[in-house]
């Protein structure tokens, strides 16, 4: 069985080159070429190894949901996965929810392909995935000078996250699950 932490974040442009703090504790403005340039992106950390694995999609919705969950499937072909995210809107949908009834409706419940379980409501601090997403973003913000386009944000963003392994300390308050044999 694989256990993943599942979240999503919506890249900016702004969140990179928005502004910076100068020597004179003065905030210096940069100057943003298009705030409305964005990218969404699904994340999962394996509880077990620390990877992370990423997909870039243009928003979040039912449908990418059910996409990266189809990735997380293809990344560990013949285990049953377990999803631990928040509650969102896309995550609770009719359409995930038909998704997991059909991949599913084939195994007793303690055999089902792929199960997931939420947070508490209103709890991102839970949630190991946030604190990669928040170091993301600060390497994007220390290396702000290299970024002449968003499309450069997006290579550097996908470099310091996809196939990266993480050991965040909340990864260690989950000591439920034991280590597949």
């Amino acid at each position: 069985m694989s256990v993943f932490f599942l979240d999503e974040c919506h890249l900016l442009w702004g969140d990179v080159c928005g502004y910076i703090w100068g020597k004179s504790n003065r905030r210096i403005e940069v100057p943003i070429v298009n705030e409305r340039q964005r990218q969404t992106y699904y994340g999962a950390l394996d509880y077990f190894n620390h990877e992370f694995l990423t997909q870039a999609y243009p928003i979040a919705n039912s449908e990418h949901t059910i996409s990266f969950l189809d990735y997380l499937q293809a990344q560990r072909p013949h285990q049953r996965i377990a999803v631990i995210w928040d509650g969102a809107s896309y995550h609770r949908s009719q359409e995930v929810k038909d998704y997991l009834q059909s991949l599913n409706a084939e195994h007793e419940q303690q055999f089902w392909q792929l199960v997931c379980v939420r947070f508490a409501p209103n709890a991102p601090e839970q949630n190991p995935v946030e604190d990669v997403w928040l170091q993301a973003k600060r390497f994007l913000r220390e290396f702000y000078h290299l970024c002449d386009s968003f499309c450069f944000v997006k290579l550097l963003f996908e470099l310091v996250t996809h196939g990266r392994t993480f050991n965040f300390p909340k990864l260690f308050e989950y000591a439920v699950f034991p280590r597949p044999t």
